[in-house]
């Protein structure tokens, strides 16, 4: 069964949409003042490195190296890698919402995401992703990032899927740009209810905020 205008596909960025940002500048500068470190000097050294690790070109160990431990420090790399894994946080409601919606308009789900491979496989396995996304465009498994176009095609090639006939959701207004120029029906997510109404606008079946008693 189709909806009214033939959506079968909902792509859906990581990342400030399902959960938190994976290693943004905030989780950074929260993470030099934690363990101490000169945070401009951390910063310059990610930009430096962090699309190389994005990209599945090299490891997290490998981006640590670069980045926190290329001098020495009164501290060991496994608490500093688990100090980044333990911010991620996830967007229930935005999950819940999402899946509701996937489930009553038939929607396939994919997600395509530019993300490093140990945030993105902690994060994909700790809160549950693929018991609602079928498949992962990662950066970090396909070797190259958003915004080439490549990533939307790889995700509607694996569903077979026509770009009108596809939704990609993302925080990042360009992306979502990119996704449009492609023929895909781009949502710039802002908050859970300007992306509810957008889906909504689609003509697809969304469940209601829910009322405080």
């Amino acid at each position: 069964m189709d909806t009214g205008n033939g959506i079968r596909l909902l792509l859906l960025d990581i990342g400030g949409v399902l959960l938190s940002n994976g290693w943004d500048h905030n989780m950074r500068r929260a993470a030099a003042d934690q363990f101490g470190l000169d945070y401009e000097e951390m910063n310059d050294r990610h930009h430096l490195t962090f699309d190389t690790y994005e990209e599945g070109k090299t490891s997290l160990q490998v981006y640590l190296r670069r980045v926190v431990f290329h001098k020495p420090r009164d501290f060991t790399m496994e608490p500093f890698r688990q100090h980044m894994f333990a911010q991620s946080r996830p967007h229930p409601e935005m999950i819940e919402m999402l899946r509701e919606a996937a489930r009553r308009n038939r929607l396939r789900v994919g997600a395509v995401s530019n993300e490093g491979r140990e945030l993105s496989d902690y994060r994909i396995s700790t809160f549950h992703l693929a018991e609602f996304v079928e498949f992962f465009v990662c950066s970090c498994y396909v070797h190259f990032r958003k915004p080439d176009e490549d990533m939307y095609r790889i995700a509607l090639d694996i569903a077979h899927t026509r770009p009108e006939r596809a939704v990609y959701i993302d925080d990042r207004a360009m992306f979502a740009e990119v996704a449009r120029g492609m023929g895909i029906h781009g949502i710039h997510h802002t908050s859970l209810e300007t992306t509810r109404e957008a889906l909504s606008g689609l003509g697809l079946s969304v469940p209601e905020p829910s009322r405080a008693p």
